[in-house]
């Protein structure tokens, strides 16, 4: 297959992508604005929202997760016409996001409790202390932003969403900017004034969200397909069959995250702050993989649908096309400009010179990235799940972790060391991903044959 065979697919993944794209990079652009104006607070206060954001990142993907289920399945009926299916699986991904909401929100906040414990200076968790509690408070509307997100998706409209949170980001970014410096009257409230403003955000996106659908009655009508009879057992199992795996992976990927935040923190608060700027920007970087592997999942669960599996590999080749070049050439920026993207967190030498040795090691880390992200991408259009969360925990918890404490306090590489150990083993995670894609791919072969 050529180039112009590819082409229809490009165009029709990016299509889809695009608009995640944006609306993820506003997510990443908004977490870059609060890092970058409690960043001028002091080392102390980038460190504080670093270590917040570091626990609490791990209960927000692990939901997220679990309401990603919806996408697939939802997808897989819409593009069948099977509206009966369709409202059925919304009405109980409803069910599955606020309780999920609900449940993880209990367990963040027993976990805060336990931050004076972490091993963090007594000045880092006091500033932390507050944020995390707003931050914990965001979930639960975020989740109902979320059930709304995963079904828009499901049925191939990303452009909603991705005007919501735009505009979600821009109220997030001004009240940042009110309530950090306490300008125009407002009080200053420093790193809570952060949590407050993406507290205020997160509200915002699922009442918008509400009125966006209520107006088109090609979606408003799924919701009025709801009854108490279509609440089902078997389909919120099912849900929680697909999430649960999902968010788990995502959650062991996440944790590997937070634990590696916390190794750094244990050489000291100029290092934590040089890994959360590196966390930023890779995130930021990230966002264009997330997009593409969002897109896939879609393009992936319609063709799967449809049992077209020819143009099934088709779209999930042409997706990891896209993302390598992309992801090639911001590697190469990060490479050429790592020592001039640090400056906008942070005026400490120390934590600038620190940041661009671990911008270096971000550049071959986003490669690994890209294809372990589609790789997820394509997984997840089949609803395959549980063989990528084992394979997530070989790769991270098994290999990743004790590679990167090894190389960081052993071999005496610091920050820089605990990034190559992670990016060790995300190359593993891809790799295992991809013979699992070729097992499915071969699967799928044999039923049009």
């Amino acid at each position: 297959m050529g180039f112009h065979d590819y082409l229809p697919y490009y165009k029709n993944n990016l299509k889809i992508a695009g608009p995640i794209m944006l609306s993820q990079l506003g997510g990443a652009a908004t977490q870059l604005a609060d890092n970058i104006m409690v960043g001028q607070l002091g080392t102390v206060e980038l460190a504080a929202a670093s270590f917040s954001n570091a626990v609490f990142g791990i209960g927000f993907l692990v939901s997220s997760g679990i309401a990603m289920a919806a996408t697939p399945l939802i997808g897989r009926h819409f593009v069948c016409g099977d509206d009966e299916n369709v409202s059925k699986y919304l009405q109980n991904s409803l069910v599955v996001a606020i309780a999920t909401g609900i449940a993880v929100s209990a367990i963040l906040g027993i976990a805060g409790t336990f931050f004076p414990f972490m091993g963090q200076e007594a000045e880092v968790i006091r500033l932390a202390t507050p944020y995390y509690i707003t931050l914990v408070a965001s979930l639960l509307p975020f989740m109902c932003f979320a059930f709304f997100k995963q079904f828009l998706e499901g049925i191939g409209n990303t452009k909603i969403a991705m005007h919501i949170t735009i505009t979600a980001n821009i109220i997030n970014i001004v009240f940042n900017y009110f309530l950090i410096f306490g300008t125009f009257g407002f009080p200053k409230l420093g790193v809570l004034g952060a949590g407050i403003a993406t507290l205020l955000s997160r509200i915002f996106m699922p009442v918008a969200c509400f009125f966006a659908v209520k107006k088109h009655a090609g979606w408003w009508k799924f919701f009025r397909m709801f009854a108490k009879s279509r609440f089902s057992a078997k389909t919120i199992k099912e849900l929680f069959s697909v999430g649960l795996p999902i968010s788990a992976q995502m959650g062991i990927e996440m944790t590997t995250f937070s634990v590696s935040a916390v190794m750094v923190g244990w050489i000291g608060a100029a290092s934590l702050a040089a890994h959360q700027i590196a966390v930023s920007i890779s995130t930021t970087t990230f966002m264009a993989i997330t997009g593409i592997a969002a897109a896939t999942t879609i393009r992936v669960s319609h063709r799967l649908g449809l049992k077209d599996y020819a143009a099934m590999k088709m779209a999930s080749n042409a997706s990891l096309h896209l993302s390598l070049a992309i992801n090639g050439a911001l590697a190469i920026i990060l490479v050429i400009f790592r020592n001039i993207f640090p400056l906008a967190f942070s005026s400490d030498p120390v934590v600038v010179d620190l940041a661009a040795q671990l911008l270096v090691v971000v550049a071959c880390y986003q490669i690994f990235d890209s294809l372990q992200g589609v790789g997820l991408g394509i997984l997840r259009g089949m609803t395959d799940v549980f063989a990528p969360m084992i394979a997530a925990f070989v790769s991270y918890v098994i290999i990743g972790l004790p590679l990167g404490y090894v190389l960081g306090f052993h071999a005496g590489s610091g920050a820089v060391g605990v990034w190559a150990g992670l990016s060790i083993g995300l190359a593993i995670a891809a790799l295992f991903y991809h013979i699992r894609i070729r097992q499915k791919f071969g699967y799928f072969s044999k039923l049009r044959n």
